[in-house]
């Protein structure tokens, strides 16, 4: 069954009080307040750094069953490598996140890579190829050299996603390669009409499970019932 989640990019931001969280809780709560108001997060703290197994023991600890941690993979795989000669690391990356995905809350590793990184078919298929099947990943372009039918065709065929990447200076081609999606709204503040053309079943389109994910949240006068992605407005569950 199709579903949606929706999130912000990380959650420990005191800035966030009071619109977001109430404004005497502690920040060693923040992540279990967050959980009872969204179902997802975007984890970019592992980054810059590989994650401990206590840490990730307390993420799971602190949100409850189907809620899911979508991951930023590593600096040393994407800038510092560039993809390249990943085989020993990606390994080593993947199994500081394994206790999320035994616990059944790991959501799609994003590849993030850098702006200056143009478009290489070959090193795009190779990468690919080394990463395990079983690891839902999702890969945000920042050069415009790789939206292209090729790129997208690699994509497809290791049924890896394009993330759909909105930014004030970019706006990522909305095609769809994977069984799943995952778009990144980025800009500082979006209309109201923006934000109706977001939570539109559109988004949800074909079936697919959905990642939504936010720079910050938009308040928190949530409705009653189970509060999937109301970031900006109710959104529907697809079933």
């Amino acid at each position: 069954m199709a579903q949606l989640f929706a999130g912000t990019s990380g959650w420990a931001y005191p800035s966030w009080k009071p619109e977001f969280y109430p404004e005497k809780l502690p920040q060693k709560n923040f992540l279990q307040y967050y959980a009872t108001q969204l179902n997802a997060v975007e984890v970019n703290f592992t980054f810059r750094q590989l994650v401990k197994e206590t840490t990730a023991q307390k993420w799971i600890a602190e949100t409850p069953a189907g809620f899911r941690f979508s991951v930023k993979a590593h600096q040393v795989i994407t800038h510092i490598k560039r993809l390249k000669k990943t085989e020993d690391f990606i390994p080593r990356f993947l199994s500081t996140i394994e206790p999320l995905a035994q616990a059944g809350k790991l959501g799609p590793v994003l590849f993030q890579l850098p702006p200056n990184l143009k478009a290489d078919a070959q090193l795009l298929e190779d990468f690919l190829a080394a990463l395990p099947r079983g690891v839902a990943s999702a890969f945000e372009f920042r050069h415009t050299s790789w939206f292209t039918d090729e790129i997208f065709n690699l994509l497809k065929s290791r049924n890896r996603a394009l993330c759909v990447a909105e930014t004030e200076e970019r706006v990522t081609p909305d095609v769809v390669t994977a069984d799943f999606c995952y778009y990144r709204y980025r800009k500082p503040s979006y209309t109201p009409e923006e934000r109706q053309s977001i939570s539109s079943t559109r988004r949800l389109r074909r079936g697919r499970c959905t990642r939504q994910i936010f720079s910050k949240p938009w308040g928190r006068h949530l409705p009653h019932e189970r509060r999937t992605g109301t970031l900006l407005t109710t959104f529907p569950r697809v079933r």
